[in-house]
């Protein structure tokens, strides 16, 4: 069988191949998933495609993509987890048209949807929008609790969200695409920043009425964003690191902002994950996409709003080209597997 998938060379160039799996890769263990979308994560590629400072050991060929949905469309006789027809959520298998899974590594690597109404673009992104919602939990947010979210890509606007639906208030957002201020208060925040104001922080500790912020849950990856949180942040308040700070810049003074405020700095990468069961402010992978399966199901939570463009695999050197190279791309980004004969 034929399949295409995205694959990288040498960095900042991507193409389109076509594969052919072998006469055996399918065995009566075997799970056959045909993805229907896959999602574009920008930063995490875009780093790994340009050999960022903290990627520099990175060796090619890389294939990016860690975010998709798509269909089960066969299974060996053997297997018992998932059945032909099955609508799944799938991380960590590349941007592609087709894959072949044993069942173990399918339970590892595939969710399978229970809800009707959530279409497969949108669940191409569960994978992603588990990282902010491990932010959130790893900030133990007590209702009232403000909450800043700095950095307002797909993962702020998604953060946005959860902070509300975790009881917080006031829910503040900022960001210096004032596009994307306007989209965190369609999402449910109460108040937006531009971090680029002279006055930025005084803006933030009046909002709290000077008490500053409880929590903050820090998305852009930047030196410069974190020491503008340590300020606005209150005596005892919690930073999460969500955001992946890709260059070492920068100096902080963690005397006098960390060490005599008792402010917590804590690493929220989604490796810290509990590989089985999941615990207070911590939970499973496989537990997250439940809950946001749910949420997205019942309407809590808005996918489809941060979804802005739908593209084809054909065009991903183009697609790629402009998210290097724009300073604000669009959000919500996402492969389309049927166009590809």
């Amino acid at each position: 069988m034929d399949y295409s998938i995205l694959v990288s060379h040498e960095p900042n160039k991507i193409i389109l191949e076509r594969r052919t799996l072998a006469d055996d890769a399918f065995t009566d263990d075997s799970v056959l998933m045909k993805l229907s979308y896959s999602a574009i994560s920008a930063g995490t590629e875009c780093a790994w495609l340009s050999g960022n400072a903290n990627n520099a050991g990175n060796t090619f060929p890389y294939y990016p993509g860690y975010s998709s949905a798509g269909i089960i469309e066969k299974v060996g006789k053997n297997v018992k987890s998932f059945a032909p027809g099955d609508k799944v959520i799938a991380w960590n298998v590349g941007h592609l048209s087709h894959i072949v899974l044993s069942e173990e590594a399918a339970r590892q690597r595939l969710y399978k949807i229970q809800e009707e109404n959530i279409s497969l673009k949108e669940a191409a992104f569960g994978y992603i929008s588990t990282f902010p919602m491990l932010g959130i939990r790893k900030l133990q947010i007590e209702m009232g609790e403000s909450v800043m979210i700095a950095g307002l890509g797909i993962l702020g606007q998604l953060a946005v969200q959860f902070a509300r639906l975790r009881g917080a208030y006031p829910v503040l957002a900022c960001d210096m695409d004032p596009a994307r201020r306007a989209l965190a208060l369609k999402m449910g925040a109460d108040m937006v920043f531009d971090p680029s104001a002279e006055d930025f922080i005084e803006q933030v500790i009046k909002a709290t009425n000077g008490k500053k912020v409880n929590a903050v849950v820090e998305v852009t990856g930047k030196a410069i964003a974190l020491r503008q949180a340590l300020k606005y942040t209150a005596r005892m308040g919690r930073i999460v690191l969500t955001g992946c700070t890709r260059v070492p810049e920068g100096v902080i003074d963690f005397y006098r902002d960390v060490h005599l405020t008792g402010i917590s700095i804590i690493g929220g990468h989604t490796s810290t994950r509990p590989s089985v069961d999941s615990r207070t402010g911590a939970w499973t992978h496989l537990d997250d996409l439940r809950t946001w399966s749910s949420f997205l199901s019942s309407k809590r939570v808005d996918m489809a709003s941060l979804i802005t463009r739908t593209l084809s695999p054909k065009d991903a050197q183009e697609v790629y080209t402009m998210l290097l190279t724009t300073k604000n791309p669009p959000l919500g980004l996402v492969f389309d597997w049927s166009t590809i004969a």
